[in-house]
């Protein structure tokens, strides 16, 4: 191998590994009692750590009390001021419509940092297929 080629070679390594530099996680919650401090605890802990990752959170089912105005610990914790730190740190968080039709909520019962997906299930699905690591806390 040549010189020339041999630079190429090393080019291109570095410019794949710029372009995966930029970690991407998709959290998934189904259950806010069980789940909830722990995941934001997670998220906050993964942005302290890599304050570049792209991360959305993504909850339908019992998940999405999370997100519901007033929302609470099983401890008594309030989830809004956590929720609200993270989404100043650029992370999303969405709420599954199929959930909220099931259980006959409407969006105005939500924090106003909930987006809404159709489906929690098939936006984690899509996530993963563009790249995003898949966590369950």
């Amino acid at each position: 191998m040549n010189l020339k080629s041999l630079l190429l070679a090393a080019g291109l390594a570095l410019a794949t590994l710029g372009a995966s530099a930029q970690d991407k996680v998709v959290y998934h919650f189904d259950n806010a009692a069980t789940q909830g401090l722990k995941g934001l605890r997670n998220i906050r802990n993964q942005l302290d750590t890599e304050p570049t990752t792209q991360i959305i959170a993504v909850a339908h089912a019992e998940g999405i009390d999370l997100l519901m105005e007033d929302a609470k610990s099983p401890n008594g914790t309030e989830y809004a001021p956590l929720i609200s730190a993270l989404r100043a740190r650029g992370v999303l968080f969405e709420v599954c419509e199929i959930t909220l039709k099931n259980r006959g909520l409407k969006k105005d019962a939500f924090i106003q940092e909930a987006d809404f997906t159709l489906s929690g299930v098939v936006r984690i699905t899509k996530l993963q297929a563009q790249g995003y690591s898949y966590l369950k806390p």
